[in-house]
């Protein structure tokens, strides 16, 4: 049985919908709380997934993310760094994925982008929204097929809610991003084709990214909440019509488009 280990703690918010996600998506999915990893009583070795839920990490009180990510970074289970037991979760072939807040603390936590397999070294960041107000919206996305979890999606349409969303990163990293394949969805407009224009881009990302992957493609991160859109009626157009249809014109199923992606991370351990 695939194991996934969904993270909760201080203002995490969104690990019983991304626990039910993976159940779904036939793992055995448990919630572990990040003093239980800390304190030793709970060994990420033990799973093949870890999911960084959505949410306010700690109240977002020193940015997004940022405090969840130095205390992982400073934390010590059983002697040694926390970073060493995640690298070797890494190293051993095993998958991550941030969502939101999630996506926010991997970041910042230096797990994304990785360029050159730098992990743990900050490489870009999430900001305040150009909206200047926190965002709450269903959004389409493009998405490319160069990561596990995206495999055989190429539109979806999944909601937001951040206040710190936009996506930035030097002119060389955000090159590199492009250079390595490493951008997994971005936002699109009317013509299923990125766009910078509000509020298909709800936060002015540069290059409209909205997810992305590290090298190994096992590594994910995006800001819309894959575990929001589990069933048909999630959707907010579900009810309109009896033959509702998604961007591509094909009937919807009984299955949120959102699935998908927690299936296909554990599919590939099957």
């Amino acid at each position: 049985m695939v194991k996934a280990l969904v993270l909760t703690g201080y203002g995490i918010n969104c690990d019983y919908e991304t626990k039910l996600a993976f159940e779904l998506a036939g793992a055995e999915a448990k919630r572990v709380h990040i003093n239980d990893i800390i304190a030793g009583e709970e060994k990420i070795s033990d799973y093949n997934i870890i999911a960084f839920p959505g949410g306010f990490s700690y109240g977002d009180d020193l940015g997004s993310g940022r405090v969840l990510a130095n205390k992982i970074k400073n934390a010590r289970v059983n002697g040694e760094g926390l970073e060493k037991h995640i690298r070797k979760f890494i190293d051993d072939g095993n998958l991550i994925i941030g969502i939101c807040n999630g996506f926010q603390a991997l970041v910042k936590l230096g797990l994304l982008p990785a360029i050159g397999n730098k992990y743990f070294e900050q490489q870009a960041s999430l900001i305040f929204n150009d909206s200047g107000k926190f965002e709450d919206r269903w959004v389409d996305l493009k998405v490319y097929e160069n990561c596990i979890w995206t495999k055989e999606i190429e539109y979806i349409s999944l909601p937001v809610r951040h206040g710190e969303g936009k996506f930035v990163a030097s002119e060389d990293i955000i090159k590199k991003l492009f250079d390595k394949n490493l951008v997994a969805c971005q936002y699109a407009g009317l013509l299923n084709e990125p766009t910078m224009e509000y509020p298909n881009n709800p936060n002015g990302s540069y290059e409209a990214i909205a997810a992305i992957c590290d090298e190994t493609g096992r590594i994910f991160g995006l800001m819309p909440h894959p575990e929001a859109f589990l069933f048909r009626e999630n959707h907010p157009q579900w009810a309109f019509d009896k033959d509702s249809r998604n961007r591509e014109g094909e009937k919807r199923t009984e299955e949120g488009d959102g699935l998908q992606i927690f299936r296909n991370a554990v599919d590939c351990f099957k």
